[in-house]
């Protein structure tokens, strides 16, 4: 009897060790805090140990596993298997799908940023740019278009932004300082310690950043129309990582995308845009907004010049930079005319 009760008991130890080996933990590389930036990595994290009952977990780490700048690095090595990134802050890395920062590009919805991020997100180049990085790219984090949060004298004009040190990335920087800015590139974890110390006196965000990372604090005004662009900003697998899972890990992985930006753009449209307006009333910010005869000026400015040196630099990087240019704007005009 003692015998029978010693092999039950190691047959139910080693079925327990068994269970646990086939468990899946994947460590997931965000910054900051939870907001609405993140909601569809959180989303997904839930979707997928539901759909595994537990067995497919995806540890989500605000800046515990690297900084922002770096998490691209750690997936390469697979120091992590998930990660999200924003193209801005490293181009040089990820050219391809940079296409996406420039400005005026025409993105007017989330979804259509959703839309159009994940059909650039197929091209053959891009797959390739990122698999230098043994990096797949899983689903975008659509943001609306960027405005300035800014102190001091607000500018009412194009021309008073001449000389205003600014923090504003990608073909925002460039849209900027077309108009006489001096834009810097810095991380968002940065800028608010820059905006108080005077480094900066404006900044470029989509209204959650400015919410989650405080720039409203001491702000005297925001620009509501200017809307020069947006930043890229994808989560990406390592691929090794991706390929070792099972069928039914794999599926419930890719399988819970679609509900998890559904959930993202729902949560942005209809929590953080209600509580961006009383956000800045409660703090008299001041709203400028732009007419269109300015707009119409700005674009003009701005637009053309920065796509053609776009391409250009990339050409010479040896990417297929113009396809890429035109699949963009052919496929944004595709999803406007099917909207």
């Amino acid at each position: 009897m003692r015998k029978l009760f010693s092999y039950t008991a190691v047959a139910a130890i080693s079925l327990a060790f068994a269970g646990e080996a086939m468990a899946t933990e994947w460590n997931v590389s965000l910054w900051g805090k939870r907001r609405a930036f993140t909601e569809h990595v959180e989303k997904l994290a839930e979707l997928v140990s539901e759909k595994t009952n537990g067995e497919f977990t995806l540890n989500i780490s605000y800046g515990g596993l690297s900084n922002n700048r770096e998490n691209l690095d750690g997936i390469s090595i697979g120091a992590f298997e998930m990660a999200q990134f924003c193209a801005g802050y490293h181009p040089d890395k990820n050219p391809s799908i940079t296409v996406m920062e420039l400005p005026f590009l025409g993105v007017e919805t989330l979804e259509e940023e959703t839309a159009l991020s994940r059909a650039l997100y197929e091209h053959p180049a891009v797959k390739a740019d990122l698999a230098r990085w043994n990096a797949v790219l899983l689903m975008p984090s659509p943001m609306p278009q960027y405005n300035f949060v800014g102190m001091g004298d607000a500018p009412r004009k194009l021309e008073d932004f001449a000389g205003m040190s600014v923090r504003a990335l990608g073909g925002i920087g460039a849209a900027m300082e077309a108009v006489g800015a001096v834009p810097t590139s810095m991380s968002a974890t940065e800028v608010r310690q820059a905006m108080d110390s005077g480094v900066v006196k404006a900044v470029s965000f989509a209204p959650h950043a400015h919410m989650s990372f405080g720039t409203i604090e001491n702000a005297d005004w925001w620009t509501s129309n200017l809307n020069p662009g947006t930043v890229n900003c994808p989560v990406v697998v390592n691929s090794d990582a991706l390929a070792a899972l099972g069928d039914a890990e794999r599926e419930a992985l890719l399988g819970s995308v679609d509900e998890a930006l559904a959930h993202y753009i729902d949560h942005y449209q209809n929590q953080t845009m209600a509580a961006w307006g009383p956000a800045l009333e409660e703090r008299g910010i001041e709203v400028i907004t732009y007419d269109e005869a300015t707009l119409a000026d700005f674009r003009e400015k701005v637009a053309g010049p920065a796509a053609k040196a776009w391409i250009e630099a990339n050409a010479a990087r040896g990417l297929p930079a113009q396809e890429l240019y035109d699949f963009v704007t052919a496929k944004l005009a595709e999803i406007k005319g099917g909207s």
